[in-house]
């Protein structure tokens, strides 16, 4: 079983509590109507549990603000924790339907954002960082990282310049748990969203086409003036 296309429960325990949650959102949600927020974040965490709440709760309101908006008709919002260290699983696909989480996998942050942890966010060319806020996955296509998905920065202060500067989705070689474990953290990226070569074409695959995704670091300026998220939006 690879570990990051399926879900690396810790133990029965993980897979009892999922139930368990799965259950409550069946029983909270009425003919036609999804789970309730808060039994969709913990499903989420339960699945993924080293993405914090605050994070999954982020990514959750601005998937419905986005849908809202009529710029997504998926049920798939992807969350990517950046305040997480890169050598941790920080990325998840969730299911906003089901509360399934799809994949949970590690993913490399820019190199102007950090070494092991991101703690520098940027939407200016040239800085080969990362950009926090909202995303909607664009079209695939082969580029020099082989096999990639295009992202649009939904977010003009934030992520606006995604496109522009080629902020997009691909494998490399420097993400897996055995270049973790020789180097305490993963490579970094130009500022892309770079994964696990054995997961990332699958991922790609149904991720793209007009899903969410969201980018998410706990920055005040961020979380007060985004118009993708409940308190601004």
């Amino acid at each position: 079983m690879r570990a990051s296309r399926r879900i690396s429960a810790r133990g029965s325990a993980l897979w009892a509590a999922w139930g368990s949650l799965l259950t409550a959102l069946s029983a909270h949600a009425g003919p036609g109507t999804g789970p309730s927020s808060a039994d969709l974040v913990a499903a989420i965490h339960a699945q993924a549990p080293n993405i914090s709440t605050d994070a999954i709760s982020t990514a959750i309101d601005a998937y419905w603000h986005a849908k809202r908006r009529h710029l997504t008709d998926k049920p798939l919002v992807t969350i990517v924790d950046y305040s997480l260290p890169s050598d941790k699983r920080r990325l998840a696909v969730a299911d906003v339907d089901s509360g399934k989480v799809l994949f949970y996998t590690y993913v490399a942050h820019g190199k102007g954002s950090g070494s092991k942890y991101a703690t520098h966010f940027s939407n200016r060319p040239g800085t080969d960082a990362s950009s926090l806020g909202v995303y909607l996955t664009g079209r695939t296509y082969y580029g020099k990282h082989g096999y990639s998905l295009r992202l649009y920065g939904l977010e003009p202060q934030f992520n606006g310049t995604a496109y522009r500067r080629d902020i997009v989705i691909h494998s490399a070689w420097y993400v897996s748990r055995d270049f973790a474990q020789d180097h305490g953290r993963m490579g970094v990226s130009w500022g892309c969203f770079a994964l696990s070569r054995k997961v990332e074409s699958a991922l790609v695959n149904l991720i793209r086409g007009s899903t969410v995704l969201v980018g998410y670091y706990p920055d005040h300026r961020w979380l007060r003036s985004s118009a993708f998220l409940a308190s601004t939006g």
